[in-house]
């Protein structure tokens, strides 16, 4: 019996997240397929693990529950070297994931779920052609970071690295070109060559 449980949809960045930190640190988990457009994530059973309803949830070995995809990568990060201990460095993870939450994840991921799972409906191209212009403005900010840089905190690979991956990595799935963007392609690159590095088509249902 495995040690932790995951609920998600591994094709949601936000779980990809969990799943990929969990490979690089070579976590044992049982991983719990939750189809979020059959309202799998509204059952009450579910709702008493997270009442926001959401994906991803981890199930502690002690029947707690925790969710938020960046909470759980603090907690999983914890005294491992994706998580900076010096307070300076440590505050700027935090200052990336809070980017990645406020000015990338609700314009480049909610793009990407107008357009993979509801399938670009009519009524939401407006809604798309907004998002874009901020989705590309958050790009920009990254683009200019990663010129003088390799990863986002300490010239390390850690969890802002992880957080921003998620969602930048399929960002055409959203409409979002990242041809202009070399330092951002470099920067996948770089994250995707780690030899424990695993890819969402890894673990389709």
């Amino acid at each position: 019996m495995s040690q932790f449980k995951v609920y998600g949809d591994i094709y949601s960045g936000n779980c990809y997240k969990v799943k990929l930190l969990m490979s690089l640190l070579e976590i044992e988990h049982d991983w719990v397929h939750i189809d979020i457009l059959n309202g799998e994530s509204r059952t009450n059973e579910f709702l008493a693990r997270n009442p926001n309803g959401r994906v991803p949830v981890l199930g502690l070995p002690d029947g707690r529950w925790l969710f938020e995809s960046n909470a759980i990568l603090h907690f999983l990060a914890k005294d491992t070297c994706f998580l900076p201990i010096d307070p300076y460095d440590h505050a700027q993870v935090l200052q990336w994931q809070f980017f990645e939450q406020y000015s990338h994840e609700p314009y480049i991921a909610t793009s990407r779920y107008i357009i993979r799972y509801l399938g670009s409906p009519p009524d939401r191209q407006a809604d798309l052609e907004a998002r874009r212009v901020w989705g590309y403005a958050a790009l920009d900010v990254m683009e200019s970071h990663l010129e003088k840089q390799d990863f986002f905190v300490d010239e390390h690979y850690s969890i802002a690295d992880i957080s921003l991956y998620a969602y930048t990595h399929v960002a055409s799935e959203g409409g979002f070109s990242l041809k202009p963007y070399s330092n951002v392609r470099n920067w996948l690159r770089r994250i995707s060559q780690h030899p424990q590095h695993v890819t969402m088509e890894q673990f389709a249902p």
